[in-house]
């Protein structure tokens, strides 16, 4: 019998040791995207997430295999990388590090773990990425376009044309041409087995094969700085194309490249100012493998054919598009169509700019939405209610027995008498023109322009129309989304809600301050102040990683950033802002905060550094007053509102006060990341930098009561979330700046850089009431003041409009500006309790710490973190706090109850004590601190309001 049993227990022992793990690997990702093609990181990072049910679970290990094809990944010696069993508990940011890969090489990789037991998982699903054209000589294609000669011909037609419906007012300085179509016909002799397309314009481009529009990208290719650097785009059109004759063909327009960007206040807005150049250009080489592994190219050159009649008659990002169906061309883009009387395209010399693949997520249409109104406020002009101010176009469906020249104008607010206001898009008109063939019906949907509106004013049409025929179309970079947030207060929802449209609708390959006047520039400070609340919403680390670039590419020789990224040539007059320009230091190192990105780090050091090195250049007595640019403070503050119930002075930090708190900041962050990639030197170096600058603050702008100069609620929060106060003082300062906000009848007055930092501080220092007293006010200002006044997005100013008073100055007053939506940072992080752990970046380790207040009965949210869904419920019922939260496998959680005995807290309704994966950690501020591992939990304890 002992024998029988001995041989069970050692089954049972191997069984344990050679089964399989039941957590599961999801969302395998290379740099941060999900199957990216045209990849140009030549040992590019993967990540996985894991999934289990049980609790406690974590990896101990991971083998990472990649090939050339998918049989070859799933055979036992993959041809490219496999890495063996690496002991690790890291699953994100590992770098490629098997054979060197070539252009076009296409990567199929899958990763497997061991847990917390040391089983194995299974295989993950397959995923690929492929390499895009690495060396400057892989590219053969040239840069084609309309012939400079004979580009405005058709411009002088439309401007002499007597056809009523065809006439159109000039529009920009030279006026803008139609866009051209190119084509190229080609034939295939033999079976194909894979095509790869590489793509750029300098301007933007649609594709199209066989009758077919390639890819879902719109926009493209993405702003960036062109005379340095050059987007291009890949696609898989394999089943694009046919054994036989095809097509591609190619629609240009102006985008970015040569539009009338960057020249707000101009009087003569010049086209082809900013980056010196009246020339669209198109660059394709498209790579056709056959099933005997031969490669064919087609590449743009003078054989292709151009048509420069086409129907897009005029487009600008600013101006809109004028489109005439009249002048569509069936079959164009089709075999067998006649080009006879086309003409060979223009080649032109190649760009001095580096090409580089797209690594960031591509502007996509990512919503539909119809009208929820029509009216008619004069007769003819039909008022279309979106009741969302969106950024995109409209898709609109007419049926016009005869030409019509049908107009439709943009606008956000609606004025008095119901009409579309459009007095602060400044020398942008938003308007698209739309002329319909007479021939039935028409749909009519833009692709080289975008608006910022709620509402859309069309007139032209023979008949009423009916909400059906227009629907609004959302575009934006397609960033996932990652956050999650409700509560038991509508109108804190509605603040969430806000700020994720405001975000959407400024995020067009760069973070734009606003999407509708004739500005939408990726303003710095915005940027900074936004960026954690941004990552909190949407998988921000490829969109920011290309905007890094950006700001790098911006940088001036001297060190100094620009206030704007990316940088038009015709600008020079907006550069080192305090605020603005550090953003150039705070925006990487969130990227590290966040997904644990130290290479991010590595890239912009040197940026970073010589930005710090020329501010104490300009500044050794370390008071920043010398190259502060305009100097913007803390812009849109108190002071800047329009209200006779409103103090007109006290909301204005000084400005060498606000400078010198940014200069000693990112200092303190330049000697953090010197550290991370290993520079001790460097590290010593800023930390002592930092801490002098430090005490210079402290000597000039601080008393030994914790007053700061100004007195004011901006400067005592900067001061606060910088640490830049001697810990004896720092109650005091937090108590000077809760009195701020009772001085302003508990109302705020800081603006952009310091209103989300007022709030952490207040919620930090004790005065979390006081927070939520301004987060639920509907006084003005409030951020529920401007949703009483019917806000769907944020707006730039806090008294953009103000019932009884009207709008604020039409020179500069958007109302889709995500700046002060960085509560939603607060609101994550108080309410819902998520934050980061900057010791464990990327959420290896992380906090979840709600703290209740005000109205508040219940809250719940989710944020998904690089390493899985971090999820954290709350409710208060029948005298008890419950809070359920989720913590991703392979991280651990530092949770907050608030209670002042570890045995009164309750998990699963047992003693805390019972579970093996919570440990008590310590007792502070009436609260107890557990360490929580991976696995969902429900705790409860006695809640009692003191």
């Amino acid at each position: 019998m002992k024998k029988i049993i001995s041989v069970i227990l050692l089954a049972i022992l191997f069984h344990a040791c050679v089964s399989k793990s039941d957590v599961q690997i999801t969302q395998p990702r290379c740099e941060y995207l999900d199957n990216p093609l045209g990849v140009d990181e030549m040992n590019p990072r993967l990540s996985w997430i894991i999934e289990s049910v049980e609790g406690g679970q974590k990896q101990t290990a991971y083998q990472v295999m990649v090939a050339s094809t998918l049989e070859k990944l799933n055979s036992k010696n993959p041809d490219l990388w496999d890495s063996g069993k690496v002991k690790s508990n890291q699953s994100i940011q590992i770098e490629y590090k098997g054979k060197p890969l070539s252009s076009g090489m296409d990567c199929y990789w899958k990763v497997k773990i061991w847990d917390k037991k040391g089983r194995p998982s299974a295989w993950s699903d397959p995923a690929l990425w492929s390499m895009g054209l690495l060396e400057k000589t892989d590219w053969k294609a040239k840069w084609i376009g309309a012939d400079p000669n004979k580009r405005n011909e058709e411009v002088k037609k439309d401007l002499s044309s007597s056809e009523k419906h065809f006439k159109i007012e000039q529009r920009g300085d030279p006026p803008i041409p139609p866009s051209p179509l190119l084509k190229k016909s080609f034939t295939i002799k033999k079976q194909i087995k894979k095509a790869t397309l590489y793509a750029t314009a300098l301007g933007l481009y649609e594709l199209r094969i066989n009758g077919k529009k390639v890819g879902d990208y719109v926009l493209a290719p993405e702003w960036t700085d062109y005379n340095k650097r050059i987007q291009y785009q890949t696609f898989d059109v394999t089943g694009f194309l046919n054994q036989g004759e095809n097509v591609i063909g190619a629609t240009l327009a102006d985008g970015w490249y040569m539009g009338f960007f960057a020249q707000w206040g101009s009087k003569t807005p010049k086209r082809g100012e900013n980056y010196g150049s009246l020339d669209r250009k198109l660059l394709v080489q498209l790579e056709i493998v056959t099933t005997d592994d031969q490669t064919d190219t087609v590449i743009t050159d003078e054989t292709w054919q151009i048509w420069n009649d086409g129907p897009v008659r005029s487009a600008d990002m600013f101006l809109g598009e004028v489109y005439d169906t009249r002048k569509e061309i069936m079959g164009w883009d089709m075999p067998e169509f006649d080009d006879s009387e086309w003409e060979n395209a223009s080649e032109f010399p190649a760009t001095k700019a580096e090409l580089v693949a797209q690594m960031n997520e591509p502007i996509r249409i990512v919503k539909e939405l119809k009208p929820i109104a029509v009216t008619e406020p004069e007769t003819g002009t039909y008022i279309f209610d979106m009741g969302q101010n969106m950024v995109g176009w409209c898709r609109l469906m007419v049926n016009e027995p005869e030409v019509a020249k049908i107009r439709l104008r943009h606008g956000e607010m609606l004025t008095m008498d119901g009409g579309i206001y459009v007095e602060n898009l400044r020398m942008a008109k938003q308007e698209d023109i739309f002329v319909t063939n007479g021939k039935g019906e028409n749909t009519f949907e833009p692709r080289f322009t975008y608006h910022g509106f709620r509402y859309v004013e069309v007139t032209g049409l023979s008949k009423k129309p009916t909400p059906e025929m227009l629907t609004g179309i959302v575009v934006a970079s397609d960033a996932d989304l990652t956050g999650k947030f409700e509560c038991s207060n509508s109108d804190l929802n509605q603040i969430w809600e806000n700020t994720l449209w405001s975000q959407r609708g400024n995020m067009h390959s760069t973070p734009t301050d606003c999407p509708q006047r004739d500005e939408r520039m990726g303003w710095m400070g915005d940027a900074q102040v936004f960026s954690q609340t941004a990552i909190y919403n949407m998988n921000m680390a490829a969109f920011f990683s290309k905007w890094s670039q950006d700001i790098r590419d911006a940088q001036q020789e001297d060190g100094r950033y620009a206030d704007f990224c990316p940088y038009p040539n015709n600008e020079r007059e907006h550069l080192n802002s305090p605020g603005w320009a550090d953003a150039g230091v705070i925006v990487p190192w969130r990227l590290y905060q966040n997904y644990a990105d130290e290479r991010i780090l590595e890239k912009h050091y040197s940026s970073a550094k010589r930005f710090i090195d020329h501010v104490h250049l300009e500044n050794p007595d370390l008071i920043w007053t010398q190259s502060v640019g305009n100097n913007y403070g803390d812009w849109l503050n108190g002071n800047t509102i329009i209200s006779d119930d409103y103090p007109k002075t006290g909301g204005k930090v000084p400005d060498e006060i606000h400078a010198t708190m940014f200069f000693a900041h990112s200092t303190r962050i330049l000697a953090n990341i010197a550290e991370i990639i290993g520079n001790e030197e460097d590290a010593r170096k800023y930390s002592k930098l930092a801490n002098e600058i430090w005490s210079v603050f402290n000597k000039s702008f601080v008393d030994s009561t914790g007053q700061i100069n100004g007195k004011t609620q901006a400067g005592y929060a900067l001061a606060l979330n910088f640490d830049l106060l001697p810990e004896k003082l720092r109650k005091k300062a937090a108590k000077w700046m809760a009195d701020a906000v009772h001085e302003y009848d508990m109302r705020i007055s800081t603006g952009f850089q310091s209103t989300y930092r007022l709030m952490l501080e207040l919620t930090r220092w004790g005065y979390n009431d006081i927070a939520y007293q301004l987060v639920e006010s509907h006084k003005f200002p409030s951020w529920l003041y401007s949703i009483d006044q019917g806000a769907t997005t944020i707006w730039e100013r806090w008294d953009a409009y103000v019932k009884g008073r009207g709008f604020q100055s039409t020179g500069m007053n958007s109302f889709n500006h995500y700046s002060f939506g960085s509560v939603v940072e607060w609101m994550v992080k108080t309410i819902l309790g998520i934050s980061p752990d900057d010791e464990f970046p990327g959420f290896k380790k992380f906090i979840i710490h709600p703290q209740p207040g005000g109205s508040l009965e219940w809250a719940k949210g989710e944020y998904n973190s690089i390493h899985g869904k971090i999820e954290s419920e709350w409710k208060i019922e029948n005298g008890r706090f419950k809070l359920n939260i989720s913590v991703p496998v392979n991280t651990t959680a530092k949770v907050y109850i608030p209670a002042k005995d570890p045995d009164l807290v309750m998990e699963s309704n047992k003693p805390i004590k019972k579970s093996k994966n919570i440990q008590f950690l310590e007792f502070v501020n009436g609260e107890v601190v557990f360490e929580v591992l991976s696995g969902k939990y429900e705790f409860t304890v006695p809640y009692i309001i003191e």
